[in-house]
Parts: structure tokens; C-alpha cells; sequence
């Protein structure tokens, strides 16, 4: 008995496997002002942001997860641990020094370096995930440092650097406003939010970081704060709002140097305007 399909059948096209991949940096610098007056929150955001990694994960069984720690000195993995598959990499001592910094007078939290190795873990998952599927990769911040000047230009490497990778990066600042990260977010299209009390940190992580980038649109979030685009100069790594850019490497500086400090151009200074006499009209 012979069979006729129907022409008119929609050819079914194959489902794209999609796993979402988090990286959650967790500032832990003691120097913060939120941690020096009561150590106590550090435990209490541990478990919110456990209580929100086990919440990603329940979402669908293909997520996957890492926790990163942040220091003034180190940043590290904490999850997965040393000796897991999913280990970042071998350390062999050629770039670890790139996250960490001996200086003993160094307060300064290495956020921009914890992006940046989030970044190189993001980019050795997607070199290693299996043809046809597809891995959306986010970064979460959680601080309550302050924003730091002196990291201007790491920090605006590691945020084109996710622009150009396609990683969103999500900040919760929980003490300070942060305009550096929220560059960051504003360039990575992802969700800037202070949030206004500790005690919430958990319900403002499920509300408005559990959702993924491409659903965030169709839900009610908190609304966008505007974006301060002020610059750091490279002399004093100092925010300003107008100086002086060198017209070869771009460096900014607050006040006229003849010479660039950072590709040592020399610029030739104008001299004084000459004002020209008005002829005087001879009256006949």
C-alpha cells in the first residue's frame, strides 16, 4: 500500500540545545565599609548568593556555574574547586600573577582582574561545548567596594573585551554607586542595580538577575539610572569631567603636559594669539 505526505506539512526543524553558563564574583575584600561595621554580612551574602547558584542551576539541568572570590590581593575559584574538570585552566605560574598583587599597601579590590579571568573561563567552555548547542554566559558582580580609578583602563579592557564575546556583565553594588561597573553594564547591555538594604539581597538577586538577558525584556525591572560616562586621567586616576586627550594613544590627562607620560610624544605648544592693529581711518 503506497503513501502520499502531504505537501503541506511543515518540516520540523531541530530544537537548538541552549545552556545558560553564570560566573558570580563575590567581593570579599575586608576594606569594605559595609564589612569593617558589621563582618557578620559577609555570611549573610554567601548564603544569598548559594541560595541564588542553587536557583540558577534548578532552572534547567544544562546550566552550568562558577563562584569566583575576590580579594586585594588574589582572586580565585571557588567553585568549581582545584582538580575539577572545569578547572580554568593548569597552573603553571605564567598568568597568575595577572590576579593577584603582592603590593602590602594595595586596599583596592581586584574586581577588573576577577572579570578577567571570568572571561578566559567563559571563552575555554565555549571552545570545548559540543557542536549544534549553544551557551548564553553572563557575569554577576556582587561589591560593596568603591569604585576604583586606578583600574580605569583594566576595566574598560575587560568590558569591550565581553562587548566583543557577547558576555553580559550584571553588577550589585551593595554599599556605593559604582560608575565604572556601570559603564560596564551599560556597554554589555546588562543590569545595573544598588540595591537599598542587605537584608534584601536575596530577593532582588532572584528577582532581577535570575532571568536571562533575552527575558529580561518582557519582565517589570527596576528602572534604568543614568549612566555617568565621566573619564579617569591617567596623572592622578582621578574622574573628571573635561581634560586634555593625547591625539596618539588617547590618554586623558586633567591638566596640559608638553609631553605625553604614556607614549612620549611631544606636542609643540602654541605660542600667543597676535592681535593685529586696526588701521586707523585718516579723517580728511
Amino acid at each position: 500500500m503506497n503513501f502520499e505526505l502531504s505537501s503541506d506539512r511543515v518540516s520540523e526543524t531541530p530544537q537548538v540545545d541552549e545552556t545558560s553558563l553564570l560566573v558570580i564574583i563575590l567581593d570579599t575584600n575586608p576594606g569594605q565599609r559595609i564589612l569593617r561595621e558589621n563582618p557578620h554580612i559577609l555570611t549573610q551574602c554567601t548564603d544569598s548568593i548559594i541560595a541564588f547558584a542553587n536557583a540558577h542551576l534548578m532552572q534547567k539541568a544544562q546550566n552550568k556555574l562558577a563562584i569566583m572570590a575576590c580579594h586585594s590581593r588574589i582572586s580565585e575559584f571557588v567553585f568549581p574547586g582545584p582538580g575539577k574538570p572545569l578547572d580554568i585552566r593548569q597552573v603553571d605560574g605564567q598568568y597568575e600573577v595577572l590576579a593577584s598583587d603582592s603590593s602590602p599597601t594595595y586596599t583596592e579590590s581586584l574586581l577588573a582582574g576577577a572579570i578577567a579571568m571570568a572571561l578566559c573561563y567563559i571563552a575555554r567552555i565555549l571552545r570545548t561545548r559540543i557542536p549544534g548547542s549553544k551557551i548564553n554566559s553572563r557575569i554577576l558582580a556582587v561589591t560593596g567596594s568603591g569604585d576604583s580609578a586606578s583600574q580605569y583602563m583594566n576595566y574598560m579592557n575587560v568590558f569591550f573585551t565581553a562587548q566583543k564575546q557577547g558576555v553580559v556583565i550584571d553588577v550589585c553594588a551593595l554599599d556605593q554607586h559604582l560608575s565604572l561597573l556601570q559603564q560596564g553594564c551599560d556597554i554589555t547591555n546588562g543590569l545595573y542595580l544598588r540595591i537599598p538594604q542587605i537584608q534584601g539581597l536575596l530577593q532582588y538577586l532572584l528577582w532581577v538577575f535570575l532571568p536571562e538577558p533575552p527575558i529580561r525584556k518582557k519582565l517589570v525591572l527596576p528602572p534604568p539610572v543614568k549612566v555617568d560616562y565621566r573619564a579617569a586621567c591617567f596623572c592622578h586616576r582621578e574622574l573628571i569631567d573635561v581634560g586634555y586627550v593625547c591625539s596618539v594613544c588617547l590618554s586623558i590627562f586633567c591638566k596640559f603636559s608638553p609631553i605625553c607620560t604614556t607614549c612620549h610624544t611631544v606636542f609643540k605648544i602654541p605660542g600667543p594669539l597676535t592681535v593685529k592693529s586696526k588701521k586707523k581711518k585718516i579723517k580728511l
